[in-house]
């Protein structure tokens, strides 16, 4: 394990003992498994994975992920309602790129989770 991973980790199991001593109350449970629940889509998954490299428009994510611009349209404005992603106008066009780095660092854990076995 690097540097970098071990200051993470640090950093969530902090946060996760500052859940346990307030309690999770049902409000935050309820938004943390909205939060769960707009990921078990495969098609959020790879559009996320994505945008982990960097913003792009609807065009662009729809050929790197393989689906409809009509789709990825669909999944962004779900994505974007659940604050996971933000957007930026440039002309006609609008880019998207993940909210913030808690996000990237949300799937980054879950991705080496599922690849670690």
């Amino acid at each position: 394990m690097n540097e970098l991973q071990s200051t993470k980790q640090a950093g969530l199991a902090k946060q996760a003992g500052l859940a346990k001593q307030a309690g999770l109350n049902e409000e935050t449970a309820a938004q943390v498994a909205e939060l769960f629940s707009a990921l078990s889509d495969t098609s959020r998954v790879r559009i996320i994975a994505t945008l982990a490299d960097g913003e792009m428009n609807v065009g662009a994510l729809a050929a790197a992920v393989g689906i409809s611009e009509s789709a990825v349209s669909h999944h962004m404005r779900h994505l974007r309602q659940m604050r996971l992603v933000k957007t930026r106008k440039a002309g006609r066009y609008v880019f998207y790129a993940l909210d913030d780095d808690h996000i990237d660092d949300l799937f980054r854990c879950g991705l080496e989770h599922v690849l670690h076995g």
